[in-house]
């Protein structure tokens, strides 16, 4: 600009301002806000969300970014994450340093005394009185908060509609302040809330059930049916519920199917709930979406229960997780899929006692299917999934772990049936070699991530295909021993967009790094994973 400062000289601060806005990455926020002292003070005055690592004096921090940052209404604190340490806003280090945003905490703040480095009452007061217009909170794992704290946000925060306190251990006290006080809650997680009881939740639900939409509850050993009957008499606008909890029995789980009959998300691991639960489920929740069953042992297919209710009163149920219901058979998938016909994605997970025949059905009435999970499904064969590939054209992701009967006459159906297919998971199925990749490489033109861990059939002539038929951006090929050389330079050659690839317990050579792929990510803060 030749020393001329254009943009600040004629752009008004609500043009800066809505420009901040619209700046997601917080790399780039953080750069706008070394540009000069207008721009900090606007962005810090832009910004909505605070993410906080739970220790190195959290408490301290908290006090020190409410002074900075008066517009936030989501705060993120895990006490599970690594505390950064950035460099400072001062000087540069040298010619060629960037800077990064940090927050120096002034010597009086960093000589002040905690008990821990854990967030406490103190750092929970700082957020109540500092952050009045917060709408959204995650406590992770700030096992130093007590009810006191839990007060003074419920207090202060009355436009308060989101309280995540996962691994906190409060007590009765502070969730009935948050229930009178904080009259728009929508979401409540109370995952590992030990300290929590039925009096407790039931003073929640009766004070501001009304707003409730989303409650999750896992391992509060104290909360019983007593607390689900409560959220169905007052909880009437509930629409997700996630239950684990060995102290919930059938009487809980109906008083909730009956009284909110809005629900679209169910979330069930309870060993003590039998079909009799589900039999209301299927009558009452005529709403619901997606359905999960999780380690039950009491499910049957006796006649007019179980499933059989689900394919029956859930019409509109789109997605539907089985895992470890070893009671369940075929009869119930096929209860299923005659009446849930819009299903789109299913997930089996160690239900032994459905095999082919079940399966067969989905592929034969949900024709909308996007995504299908098959794991440790012994008794699934080749021609269940050639019913998908028949029915299922749409099918997007499919995913096979330890299916045993599952072999390449059942990938060939599916690359030649499932055109659309743009994710291919299969982890230790034996029997898929390279014909069943072939036909995916030649037919699957969408593919873009492929995954084929200890796949031990499958050598350089399937990847040759891949390479030749498909844009992959992620490859996983650990334990596949016979690809070699060939294959490997076949994929550099043909995906140019890789920006994932484990090709561990191969040993093959690096010649991918000669093609100059980019990569970028991967679980391992390495892209390129050998071993």
């Amino acid at each position: 600009m030749r020393g001329y400062d254009r943009i600040n000289s004629f752009l008004p601060d609500e043009l800066i301002l809505e420009i901040f806005r619209r700046i997601h990455a917080k790399s780039n926020r953080d750069a706008c806000s070394l540009v000069c002292k207008r721009w900090l003070g606007l962005e810090r005055i832009s910004r909505d969300k605070l993410r906080i690592a739970a220790s190195c004096k959290p408490d301290a921090l908290t006090k020190l970014l409410a002074r900075q940052f008066i517009n936030v209404k989501n705060i993120y604190i895990d006490e599970r994450l690594p505390f950064p340490l950035p460099v400072s806003f001062g000087r540069r280090r040298g010619g060629d340093q960037p800077r990064f945003l940090s927050v120096n905490l002034p010597r009086a703040l960093e000589d002040e005394e905690t008990s821990s480095h854990s967030l406490s009452d103190a750092g929970l007061i700082a957020i109540g009185e500092g952050f009045s217009k917060l709408e959204k909170l995650s406590l992770i794992w700030c096992s130093n908060v007590t009810n006191a704290g839990l007060k003074s946000i419920a207090e202060n925060c009355v436009s308060l509609r989101s309280l995540d306190l996962q691994g906190c251990y409060v007590g009765d006290q502070g969730l009935a302040a948050v229930g009178v006080c904080c009259k728009q809650l929508e979401d409540l997680n109370l995952r590992f809330c030990e300290g929590v009881t039925d009096a407790g939740l039931i003073e929640l639900a009766f004070s501001c059930g009304s707003t409730l939409q989303s409650l999750e509850i896992s391992a509060c050993t104290r909360i019983t049916d007593l607390s689900l009957e409560a959220v169905g008499s007052h909880c009437k606008n509930l629409v997700t519920l996630s239950l684990d909890s060995e102290q919930i029995n059938n009487k809980g789980v109906i008083a909730v199917a009956k009284g909110c009959r809005l629900l679209k998300v169910l979330k069930l691991q309870c060993i003590n709930v039998t079909d009799e639960a589900l039999q209301m489920v299927g009558m009452y929740s005529s709403s619901l979406e997606l359905l999960a069953l999780h380690s039950f042992q009491r499910f049957t297919d006796i006649s007019s229960r179980s499933l059989y209710a689900i394919g029956k009163g859930c019409k509109s149920l789109k997605n539907l997780t089985l895992s470890d219901c070893y009671y369940l058979s075929d009869k119930g998938l096929e209860a299923v899929a005659s009446g849930c016909l819009e299903l789109t994605h299913l997930e089996v997970n160690g239900c032994h006692n459905i095999g082919t025949k079940g399966l067969e059905s989905i592929g034969r009435s949900c024709r909308n299917l996007l995504e299908l999970a098959l794991l440790y499904c012994q008794k699934i064969g080749n021609e269940a999934l050639a019913e998908i590939g028949r029915g299922c054209s749409n099918l997007q992701a499919l995913h096979l772990v330890d299916c045993s009967s599952i072999s390449d006459d059942a990938i060939c159906s599916i690359a030649k049936g499932c055109r659309n297919l743009k994710k291919l998971h299969i982890r230790r199925c034996y029997e898929v070699g390279n014909k069943g990749i072939i036909a995916v490489g030649e037919n699957c033109k969408s593919l873009t991530d492929l995954s084929l861990r200890y796949c031990d059939r499958v050598g350089d002539e399937g990847m040759i295909a891949i390479g030749q038929g498909c844009s992959l951006t992620h490859l996983n090929v650990s334990g596949c021993h016979r690809i070699g050389d060939v294959g490997m330079t076949a994929i550099a050659r043909g995906c140019p967009s890789l920006t994932y690839l484990d090709a561990s317990v191969l040993q093959v050579c690096n010649l991918l790094l000669k093609k100059g792929n980019s990569f970028i990510h991967s679980h391992n803060d390495s892209a390129l994973n050998f071993w």
